[in-house]
Formats: C-alpha cells, structure tokens, sequence
C-alpha cells in the first residue's frame, strides 16, 4: 500500500527573506511551484512546526517539513493498443494520435483509450492524474499530444498550458471559401439545452483562435489553426461561428457541401469522410528539464490527404 512520504530541509542563507513559495521552489527543484502552494493549502507544509502562509517570508535556519501525498492509485485496465511515439525522454512522451482514438476513458468508454494503452506500456503512469495526461484531442481529431512522465513535467506542462506558452498547430478543412484569414476572439461554453454540444456564449470561458489561409478550392478551404485557449472543441465551434464549419463534423458541420460538377470520385470521398477534418500538426513547449523550446511535426493522415488531393484536383479541373 502506498504512503505518504516526508521531506524536510531548512532555509540556507541565500533564501532569507524571500516568500515561503518561493524559497521551496529553490529548494525543491522537482516540484512545481503551483504544486508546493497547493500544499500549502492543504496543510501539508510546516515552517518551524506551524501551518504557514504561501506569502509568509522565510528566515535563515527556518525548518521546513513537507508531507509529500501517496502516488495515486487507478483502477485503469492496462491494455496494450497500439501507439505512434513521435518523441520520448525522461520527462515527456509526444504521440501522434490517429482519429477514432478515444483519449481518456469515460461514460460509454471504459477501455480501449489512449490512457488504457499508455498505462500497459508504462505502468507508473498510473501513479499519475490521468496518467500524466495534460490535454486533450477530441475522438476524431489526429494528430500530436503531449503526455507527462513525471509529476514535475506534469505540474510544468499544466502551467504551460494556463500561460499560453504551449504553442499548438492545426490544419483543417473547413466548408466555404474564406477570403482571408485573421483572429476569432469569442468565449466558448457549454450549449444552454444541448449539454454535450460547446457553443459561443458570454457566460463562456475566454478563447482566442488565429486563422491562416492556406489553400482555396472551390467550395472549401485549407485552414490553419493556431490555438491560443485550448477549450472544448474550440476549432470547431468557432469555425462554425465564422460559417465555416469544419469537414465532416457531427455536432457543428452542417450539410455536406459538394461543388457544382463535381466529379464522382470528389463526391465519393466526401460523402465517406465521417469525421471531423481535423489534425494536430505541430506541437511546440519549454521542456520541463532542460528548459529549452522543441517542436515537433507530423504529417496529415491518410483520409485527410485524400481529401485534400481530390479537392485539388477538382479544383484543378474547373480552372477554366
């Protein structure tokens, strides 16, 4: 059975005077700062045997004695589905998610999830919130996410995340021809009747979405996506608000739109895109140990393509 575990230390002299947070970010190098003021909180952390305050300032000599919580038990069937590790270290994994793939397990799907496959190959995920998950693609959304291997890149990813500094690229193909791209600045929450569905709203949370054209065709466009917010489903839902719902979306797409005179190989490869033409294509963050940005990329997935290939080619065929 799993315990709680004790760290103590006391203030050296180049710490005096500084805030209690702050001196135990110095001292802790593994634990995040959010994580140490939670602690703080919750009683946890003891400056000289009492229960101190995060802005408390520190003396030299101060003791302090941190109750460190018990991993995190989970009842998450391990099960060994297969994954496309794009980067793994010490601190991180970056996967390339293929659509269909659910991420986290939920009401309707209890296994065979993201989780569920990330727990069989790395059992101390487990000992993880959401096994080191920091956030998330919808089911039918590809493409790359990044998962945390260590409560300290967790922690580290999660401020990232609240700060904006976590820098995410998507492409999309929306229906409708843009005429330029720009800036959809609009908050996003939870539909008034329809509680699964995310909408535009002013009782929402703030999101923020920059918009690139990238190619025309003749009833749709190529989109890219830079996220500044990452709320639910918040591609999709401020596409829609623009009216230019992504490609095959269930919830937000609208009428399948086909080109006048189309050909029947473009009608058949949209008529048989059942998702949401959506794709993850760079991620870019701090690394938690070093401290240094990286980025990676991958390529858009097969259906995807093929979509793009045959809205080109009857974009290229009705040129004159």
């Amino acid at each position: 059975m799993n315990q709680e575990s004790t760290l103590s230390a006391s203030i050296p002299p180049e710490l005096a005077g500084q805030r209690l947070d702050q001196a135990l970010a110095a001292l802790f190098a593994d634990i995040t700062r959010s994580q140490l003021q939670q602690w703080i909180e919750d009683g946890r952390i003891t400056l000289n045997g009492r229960v101190p305050r995060k802005r408390d300032k520190v003396k030299e000599g101060d003791a302090v004695e941190i109750r460190v919580p018990p991993p995190v038990e989970s009842g998450w069937k391990a099960q060994a589905l297969p994954l496309e590790i794009v980067h793994e270290d010490s601190e991180l994994l970056v996967i390339n998610k293929p659509p269909g793939l659910v991420v986290h397990p939920g009401a309707g799907n209890p296994e065979g999830t993201l989780l569920n496959a990330l727990v069989a190959r790395m059992p101390k995920l487990a000992q993880l919130p959401r096994a080191g998950i920091v956030h998330r693609l919808d089911k039918d959304t590809s493409g790359l996410l990044v998962v945390a291997k260590t409560e300290h890149a967790r922690q580290n990813l999660i401020e990232q995340l609240q700060e904006h500094s976590v820098e995410r690229e998507y492409l999309t193909i929306v229906n409708g021809v843009m005429v330029a791209g720009g800036t959809i600045e609009a908050p996003i929450g939870r539909h008034r009747t329809q509680r699964t569905r995310m909408a535009v709203s002013n009782r929402g949370k703030p999101a923020v979405s920059h918009y690139r054209v990238m190619k025309k065709y003749r009833a749709h466009t190529l989109v890219q996506v830079n996220l500044e917010s990452g709320r639910t489903h918040q591609i999709r839902v401020h596409m829609a608000h623009l009216h230019y719902p992504v490609v095959g979306d269930p919830v937000y797409g609208g009428r399948l739109k086909i080109p006048t005179g189309a050909g029947e190989k473009l009608k058949i490869v949209l008529r048989n895109f059942r998702r949401q033409a959506l794709h993850a294509l760079k991620l870019s963050l701090i690394h938690p140990k070093t401290g240094k940005r990286v980025q990676w990329a991958t390529s858009v997935p097969e259906d995807m393509s093929k979509l793009m290939e045959a809205l080109a080619l009857d974009a290229k065929v009705h040129e004159s």
